[in-house]
């Protein structure tokens, strides 16, 4: 269910990304050189406007273009951020006790009643995570294969292909939205911004609430509203498939 769920607001949020077409876009389109990068940061935050601490606008990656790498950046940028702002969403459904009524497992085991989301991960049998995980994988693999030029050679930021309904059940396809249909490009251009910015602010309240949690007094704002957590949040897995776990007492 939360897969079909997550696959119906992919395609919904791809309306708002045109279909990519076989040959090169324009610049200003796929910002894909640092005067684009410049321009875009103006008008996602005037105050801030262009902030690249890191030089990463002039780098190459794997030996790619300059143009490659800003495709890569600006696109797993969109990622992050939609991502992010499920993140935050969820984080709070679980810190609510907010579960869905039917069992969690084919056992018959309920979701679990927590206080955080880390919590919640915990408490998911291992082979539900790893179910999670290749569900997330096969959606990024579906993008990457069915999105037409890719974005690291002028393909468009942040589209995500519809899945081809005569395959799968209708549940699965994009939401049709009349006004996204008749919507004309600068408004979607607007609205795409709109998405950037919410989804910067989702990665900053997520690791906010993960920094107190981890860290409790880190982000003064969230003390004793979040619970303390002990658990190892960049640890998915119970146990590391490269065993990376029996080196840690070394370490320490």
């Amino acid at each position: 269910m939360k897969l079909a769920v997550l696959a119906t607001l992919l395609g919904s949020a791809a309306a708002f990304a045109p279909a990519p077409t076989g040959g090169r876009v324009a610049s200003s389109a796929v910002s894909e050189s640092k005067a684009d990068l410049e321009s875009l940061a103006a008008d996602l935050n005037p105050a801030v406007k262009f902030f690249d601490p890191l030089n990463l606008a002039e780098a190459e990656f794997w030996g790619t273009s300059n143009e490659a790498t800003i495709g890569f950046l600006r696109e797993a940028e969109v990622k992050h951020g939609r991502v992010a702002m499920f993140a935050f969403v969820g984080y709070i459904v679980h810190a609510n006790g907010i579960t869905w009524p039917w069992a969690m497992t084919l056992a018959g085991d309920p979701f679990p009643k927590v206080s955080s989301a880390p919590e919640a991960w915990d408490a998911i049998p291992e082979a539900g995570r790893w179910q999670i995980m290749l569900a997330v994988g096969a959606l990024e693999m579906w993008r990457e294969a069915k999105s037409g030029t890719h974005y690291m050679k002028g393909g468009k930021i942040g589209y995500y292909p519809p899945f081809e309904s005569k395959k799968l059940p209708p549940l699965y396809g994009p939401i049709p939205r009349k006004d996204i249909a008749v919507m004309d490009d600068a408004t979607k251009a607007r609205r795409l911004n709109i998405e950037l910015n919410n989804g910067r602010l989702a990665q900053l309240g997520i690791f906010g609430f993960l920094c107190e949690q981890t860290i409790p007094g880190s982000v003064p704002l969230l003390s004793g509203v979040v619970p303390p957590y002990s658990g190892e949040v960049m640890a998915p897995l119970d146990s590391s498939i490269f065993g990376i776990e029996k080196l840690l007492p070394a370490l320490n």
